[in-house]
């Protein structure tokens, strides 16, 4: 093998292909990433063509290679949004847009579901009280068979956006347990008498190989180079693991179009809300997502008639002297720790004078009361609050969100040096898999560091004591709104 070693990690994310070339010091050498179109067809409906996923890893592993000695690649790492899924012929191809996570539309299908689940089911399956919602692949495996049955009955395999990729790449028909829970239990294995709710389901399901299981080669290069490429898994892992959390006590920040927070607890806990992983290597892993962060940035910029950047510029002009404006950011529902595909957004609190840029920071602040309602929750799961969070993604770039987030949050900000903490720690997967490192921790002790500390404003505390008590009362308020029927 050439030297010195690289690692490549891929992140399929909600809005972009993002790829990183990695040393095994986790210096960036190269990266490169390319947004794709993100489809809204009807209310409640968000879809994606999987074929752009596959495109752009490609046109990725060429940029990042180019002019490079691809026989030093000793590994490729995936990882990937989830709940997002891809019904596939046995070809693998594409039987009609991936339906992703914001998508709702399954909805009853999952309220029909979850009906059927007992409490104690379901904490023998997950350890928590968890949720059937209507991101959940069973419930839209209900959706198709009942609305589209031709799809249904041609579908050979229902697949998440890393796992559709691996199949293209490598040939591999496989998927990972982690990024399967909710489908898993906590023995990280397929839950049967579940699966067995929706006919069919059990044989679209694939294959389950730990995240730094090496599954298949990818060729790279014109010299007939092949990598070794591992199982990966969800996004928010790989970002734990790019941001460098691997031990108990310890806790995560990810802004992208949502917003994703975790903490590493030594034991299981849980709380109504959360997502508690299994145990792997010790940690028991509290997470969840929200349902809108960077994309009411999108939102905001569309009904600004801006672009997203200047949203951020707007917002740093606001006038911060008279009464906040709230804003709930449920454009789509919210998931993590809510879990309710009706609630839906609002601005509370205009009058005459509230112009873009107040609206700007509304828009900001009220992505970060999301989060701040999700840690709470977490930290009730995990049994501890931490100290400071490791922070990353691409809402990370952004000063001002810094600052508002560790001033609403209470807590210092370490943001990573490479804010791509996906694409890092599925590059740290990948080295993992191949014995370069003998656990994920030694990898991310000698592969992660932190960029620059944001901490807590004081003087925004009484601010943002107050949203965080409207937002929440308002939220509940708000609640039945989401339910209500046209005509």
């Amino acid at each position: 093998m050439a030297d010195p070693r690289t690692f490549i990690g891929i992140d399929v994310g909600s809005t972009a292909i993002k790829a990183g070339l990695f040393t095994d010091g986790g210096t960036m050498l190269a990266h490169w990433s390319r947004r794709y179109p993100t489809q809204r067809p009807g209310p409640g409906l968000v879809e994606q063509d999987p074929r752009h996923w596959v495109d752009g890893i490609r046109d990725a592993l060429d940029h990042i290679l180019a002019g490079r000695d691809a026989a030093s690649v000793a590994a490729v790492g995936l990882c990937s949004q989830v709940n997002t899924d891809v019904f596939v012929d046995d070809a693998g191809q594409p039987l009609a847009p991936a339906i992703t996570w914001q998508d709702v539309r399954a909805a009853d299908e999952a309220a029909t579901l979850d009906a059927t689940i007992s409490a104690e089911e379901k904490q023998a399956w997950w350890g928590a009280p968890m949720p059937i919602g209507a991101s959940h692949v069973l419930a839209k495996m209900r959706w198709m068979a009942a609305h589209r049955p031709e799809v249904w009955a041609r579908t050979h395999h229902v697949l998440s956006p890393k796992d559709f990729c691996l199949l293209h790449l490598t040939g591999a028909v496989v998927a990972d347990p982690i990024a399967s829970f909710g489908q898993t239990g906590l023995d990280r294995r397929y839950i049967a008498p579940l699966i067995a709710k929706v006919a069919g389901a059990a044989e679209k399901l694939a294959p389950l190989q730990a995240f730094d299981t090496v599954v298949g080669e990818l060729p790279l290069g014109a010299g007939g180079h092949k990598a070794p490429v591992v199982a990966g898994t969800m996004d928010a892992w790989g970002s734990l693991f790019g941001c460098g959390v691997c031990r108990p006590g310890e806790g995560m920040y990810v802004s992208g179009t949502s917003e994703i927070l975790a903490l590493a607890a030594g034991r299981r806990i849980g709380a109504p809300g959360v997502v508690t992983f299994p145990e792997v290597g010790g940690l028991h892993v509290n997470a969840g997502p929200t349902q809108s962060g960077g994309d009411s940035l999108r939102w905001a910029a569309g009904i600004l008639r801006c672009e997203p950047l200047e949203v951020l510029a707007l917002a740093a002009k606001a006038d911060r002297s008279g009464v906040p404006i709230l804003y709930l950011p449920h454009l789509e529902g919210e998931r993590a720790p809510l879990w309710d595909a009706e609630l839906r957004g609002a601005f509370i609190g205009l009058d005459s004078r509230s112009g873009p840029a107040e609206i700007a920071l509304a828009v900001l602040e009220g992505v970060t009361l999301s989060a701040d309602m999700l840690l709470d929750a977490l930290v009730a799961a995990a049994g501890f609050r931490p100290t400071s969070l490791r922070y990353g993604g691409g809402g990370a770039h952004s000063d001002l969100c810094s600052q508002i987030r560790a001033a609403c949050l209470g807590l210092p900000l370490d943001r990573s040096a490479v804010s791509d903490a996906g694409c890092l720690g599925a590059a740290i997967m990948a080295a993992v898999g191949v014995k370069a490192f003998g656990t994920v921790a030694e990898a991310a002790d000698i592969m992660t560091s932190v960029e620059r500390t944001f901490v807590p404003d004081a003087n925004r505390r009484t601010r943002y004591d107050a949203l965080r008590e409207a937002y929440r009362g308002a939220t509940a308020a708000l609640r039945p709104f989401g339910r209500l029927r046209p005509g």
